[in-house]
């Protein structure tokens, strides 16, 4: 349990620490035993993780036989990444009108 008593569960947890592990490792990925050694895991936990990931597509299995983001989960962070640019072009938009209407 977390510190504020709300339940949570152990094998959800551990489904995204190996999802947060695989961050940057989009092209050659990782392997079972380099996960499972990096989260203090063992194999068969982390295989049963990657299953989950990949059918949810947030994991791949690469053809090293490697595994690595999902395109799901690219798709999710290229989404954030488009939304955050949008809104930063929106903000200097923002500022750029203060700034000109400032020296009225």
């Amino acid at each position: 349990m977390s510190k504020d008593n709300t339940r949570t569960s152990d094998s959800g947890a551990r489904v995204l620490r190996v999802m947060k592990a695989l961050k940057g490792h989009t092209l050659n990925g990782l392997s079972n035993g380099e996960l499972a050694k990096a989260l203090g895991e063992s194999p068969a936990n982390i295989n049963r993780c990657l299953n989950t990931l990949i059918a949810e597509g947030l994991a791949t299995r690469l053809d090293t036989g490697r595994f690595a983001p999902g395109m799901q989960l690219l798709q999710i962070a290229q989404a954030t990444a488009m939304e955050l640019g949008a809104a930063e072009a929106r903000i200097r938009e923002i500022n750029q009108r203060m700034l000109a209407g400032a020296g009225r």
